[in-house]
């Protein structure tokens, strides 16, 4: 078949952990699913995982990555629940008591790590990890390694064209995002008209933020001689705050700051979301906020 690859999520395979996903999405449903999409023919396959669930514990998980492991997915996403009720209706069903505590959801982060780097993944960054043989993983350690608000590629930075509910859209250095509900949505299309509801155009500065953030999350580095070409500006002058801000990683072993540009460390990779963040001056400007996606 030609570039087919599938994606989807597990929450915890655990027969004692009592949550819905879990009662209609077994790991032999799972496994399943898996043999049949390879007998189809899918180059890629892709699983979401979720750790720091209400009742999840250190033992539960690791029998969970003990499983997804066993199937060989070529691709794997790390993410830790975040807990926001009041942004999220549905979760004021779970009893916040039942969460794992910041100890353990550390734990389970770690244990994924030497858990998926023993057994043949790489860990490309941002919580995704890959087989070694994975097109990812090869971009991965050849630099060629792509991002967009969808996730690690290897496809070179190119417009995206956002078809359905809530999907978004990027042309050039403009962002827009499709209505929300069915109802709306067709309610656009009926009139033949965009079903757009906002969009954003990026500034000077974003674009130039937006190169400095890509080269750190893909590359882990960042060449000043390079940013300063690109965009005609003094690196170290127009960031001079920023790499203020980042004395501290370089003093935890996180970042390394060179005389031709910023580097990752190895330890640091495994952070890199918290050193892309300090270039993000919307970010930064708005720290009182709770966002949706935390470092841990």
């Amino acid at each position: 078949m030609g570039f087919n690859r599938l994606s989807f999520g597990v929450q915890d395979f655990d027969p004692h952990v009592q949550h819905a996903v879990h009662r209609v999405q077994p790991f032999e449903q799972v496994a399943e699913l898996m043999k049949a999409a390879r007998a189809e023919g899918f180059e890629s396959i892709n699983m979401d995982l979720i750790y720091g669930l209400p009742k999840q514990s250190l033992e539960s998980f690791q029998r969970t990555l003990n499983q997804v492991t066993s199937l060989r997915p070529d691709r794997v996403a790390l993410y830790a629940y975040a807990h926001l009720p009041q942004r999220f209706k549905p979760q004021r069903r779970i009893d916040a008591a039942a969460l794992p505590k910041a100890e353990d959801k550390i734990g389970m982060l770690s244990m994924a790590i030497n858990h998926f780097g023993g057994s043949d993944y790489d860990y490309i960054g941002m919580d995704h990890f890959a087989l070694h043989g994975d097109s990812l993983a090869v971009a991965r350690r050849q630099g060629r390694l792509h991002r967009n608000f969808q996730g690690y590629s290897t496809h070179p930075d190119s417009d995206l064209i956002g078809l359905g509910v809530s999907a978004i859209g990027r042309v050039g250095a403009h962002y827009c995002q499709n209505a929300k509900t069915l109802d709306d949505y067709y309610d656009s299309l009926r009139r033949r008209e965009f079903p757009i509801v906002r969009g954003l155009m990026l500034s000077r500065d974003d674009i130039v933020r937006r190169a400095v953030i890509m080269a750190v999350m893909c590359q882990g580095r960042v060449d000043i001689e390079s940013i300063e070409l690109a965009y005609l500006i003094d690196f170290r002058q127009y960031f001079a705050a920023e790499l203020r801000q980042l004395e501290p990683l370089v003093e935890s072993g996180l970042v390394q700051l060179e005389s031709d540009g910023v580097r990752v460390t190895a330890l640091g990779w495994y952070f890199v979301r918290a050193i892309a963040m300090v270039f993000d001056r919307h970010l930064q400007a708005d720290k009182t906020v709770e966002r949706f996606s935390r470092i841990i």
